[in-house]
């Protein structure tokens, strides 16, 4: 890909995630009221997308509860204010296995596997324009458990997420998730051009070093359009760097729960902030609607 800075820029923000965030930050958003409100407010501080988990709403742990899924599709559809809808489709690939001496039989409190079709059952109800689609397997340092995500698993879902209509977000942890994602553009599972997000400073994925971004950029096919996003301090840092190399930009509670040293963050407040910078480099923010027009993404009423 070319490295030519973007004038026109999205912003995404990451609005709740799945990770154990929800004891370290009042901000972050557990009820399907609580995280809509929270996108709303994303989007009126600048956000063109929204990208949603969802959470129990008294434990805050993450769920694939499919009425959350609704309510907060439903919600954000009403809303005052328009934006696109970008659901995750990552849960269900999770195994924590037993002890280092006797990994089998897996440990049950920390597995979550289930098939293709029960992975995707939210999006097939929901019609977001966007959905999430983890472009590999990975160690995750969180809870010392592994993302599974097998050729077989990824084609399946992939091919499910066409047919619906919805364009797959490759979410690209490492360099290997970009090879097998071109894989599945060549062999027609995904569209072309493609839409990819590049996660940096995950661990144990690709590392937030300008070296590793950059190789992850350079193997982006020039067509395509890409995003990215660096976890905690870097999360401003990785908003001028993605634009500088050509992409748009990822921020929100997901990723990253401070605004500055001792301040706890809002969605909105890192919207803000990152809208702040990008225009500061030049560059325009551009909204929902030409978001669509340059993805060829359809708005669908949920089923």
């Amino acid at each position: 890909m070319p490295l030519t800075m973007n004038k026109d820029v999205f912003i995404t923000c990451a609005v709740t995630g799945s990770g154990s965030t929800q004891d370290r930050s009042p901000h972050v958003p557990r009820s399907p009221q609580q995280i809509a409100e929270s996108a709303i407010d994303a989007a009126k501080a600048g956000a063109a997308v929204v990208h949603c988990h969802v959470r129990d709403p008294e434990s805050g742990t993450p769920s694939r509860d499919l009425a959350y899924y609704r309510e907060v599709t439903e919600r954000i559809r009403d809303a005052d204010v328009d934006v696109v809808l970008n659901l995750t489709a990552g849960m269900g690939g999770d195994i924590t296995f037993g002890s280092t001496e006797a990994p089998f039989p897996v440990n049950e409190a920390g597995t979550d596997m289930v098939g293709a079709a029960e992975r995707v059952a939210h999006i097939a109800d929901c019609l977001p324009e966007i959905c999430t689609l983890d472009c590999g397997t990975m160690n995750f340092a969180e809870a010392d458990y592994v993302m599974t995500n097998t050729p077989g698993m990824l084609r399946a879902m992939g091919q499910m997420m066409t047919d619906l209509g919805v364009k797959p977000e490759i979410e690209a942890f490492d360099t290997g998730h970009l090879w097998f994602a071109k894989e599945l553009v060549k062999e027609g599972v995904l569209d072309s051009p493609a839409l990819v997000q590049l996660c940096m400073g995950v661990p144990w994925g690709a590392p937030d070093d300008l070296n590793t971004f950059m190789a992850m950029v350079n193997n982006v096919p020039d067509d395509w359009t890409f995003s990215a996003f660096a976890l905690g301090r870097n999360q401003m840092a990785y908003v001028a760097a993605s634009v500088l190399a050509g992409g748009n930009v990822r921020v929100g509670l997901e990723d990253n729960l401070w605004l500055e040293k001792g301040v706890l963050a809002t969605n909105a407040q890192l919207v803000e902030r990152a809208v702040g910078i990008i225009e500061g480099m030049g560059a325009k923010i551009i909204g929902p609607d030409q978001v669509r027009e340059n993805l060829g993404l359809t708005k669908q009423a949920p089923r």
